[in-house]
């Protein structure tokens, strides 16, 4: 059985497949259990190699080739520095058996996506996540891949998503509402831009790639966003999983200043807008998780209206 396609270019994976690459280039591992991972996940499909390794093949070209080396040769190096556990690669596969590109087989984690239901203190996972960003923003920055297509230009100055995130608000004229979303679109551009030296930045802390365990939150996956920036990208977890008072701690145990915390507000709005119609017949769990991050902006936004210094 292949994986579920979200893209029309996409190639056909399957547990022969994977079967069949392993036996290849990693015998040692190609008679343990194998299991398509259902997910969100976009770039990579997913399988369960025995009990405790993952293989992940890119889906389509613009999720390979730089983005599994950029893996394979930072997350080694990343992983010490961290409070939750991330996914580092165990080892690298070739383009064979019909497959393009490069691959990876990787640590599995245990735990499930950061659904709301699923934690058991929202307001700790919060603050859990915001140490986990506060101490990757802490490694030393040298030689990380600036914002490029390696990691879907996360980090970048929000102006140089204008035209794809209007392009999406026109697209879904009738689905949402456009007036509201062109003007808090407007006013995060408004916002100053990041003038510090650029950070580490996960790039793509949406919930699929936060997971939870016991209640807490424990680890943190895919990292095809990687790269070193403007750090604003990394606050979309504010609106995308928290509210409220867990959204209060969130800012607060990162110290965010006004114009970060508005761009960062951009970012999550524009990634759901631009998420929404390519993924709207193929990943319906993400669209549903798109359409509540934009009701979350927008009403923020409207909030926001009204605190003294508009944030």
């Amino acid at each position: 059985m292949c994986a579920r396609k979200m893209h029309a270019d996409e190639v056909d994976t399957d547990t022969s497949l994977v079967r069949r690459l392993l036996a290849a280039q990693f015998p040692q591992w190609a008679e343990l259990p194998i299991q398509r991972v259902d997910s969100v996940g976009t770039d990579n499909a997913v399988y369960r190699l025995g009990d405790d390794m993952a293989v992940r093949l890119p889906r389509v070209e613009r999720a390979a080739g730089a983005r599994v080396d950029k893996e394979h040769e930072w997350l080694p190096r990343l992983a010490p520095h961290l409070p939750l556990v991330v996914p580092v690669p165990l080892a690298k596969g070739m383009p064979a058996e019909g497959y393009p590109w490069r691959w990876s087989v990787c640590q599995w984690i245990e735990g499930e996506s950061a659904n709301v239901e699923l934690i058991s203190d929202l307001r700790q996972a919060a603050i859990d996540l915001a140490q986990f960003i506060a101490a990757l923003q802490r490694i030393d920055p040298a030689g990380g891949p600036p914002p490029g297509a390696h990691n879907f230009f996360r980090g970048v100055p929000l102006a140089m998503r204008d035209i794809a995130t209007l392009t999406a608000i026109a697209s879904l004229k009738g689905v949402i509402d456009t007036e509201a979303a062109t003007t808090a679109w407007e006013a995060a551009l408004e916002a100053a831009a990041w003038n510090r030296p650029p950070v580490w930045i996960h790039g793509d802390l949406i919930r699929g790639n936060l997971l939870v365990k016991r209640g807490r939150l424990s680890g943190v996956i895919d990292f095809g966003g990687l790269g070193v920036g403007d750090p604003a990208c990394d606050l979309m977890p504010a609106w995308t999983l928290f509210s409220g008072e867990s959204r209060k701690a969130f800012r607060t145990a990162l110290s965010v200043d006004d114009a970060t915390w508005a761009r960062g507000r951009g970012w999550a709005l524009s990634w759901a807008l631009i998420f929404i119609p390519y993924y709207l017949e193929t990943n319906p769990a993400g669209v549903n998780m798109a359409r509540h991050a934009i009701d979350e902006v927008l009403a923020d936004h409207v909030l926001a209206d009204k605190r003294p210094g508009g944030l």
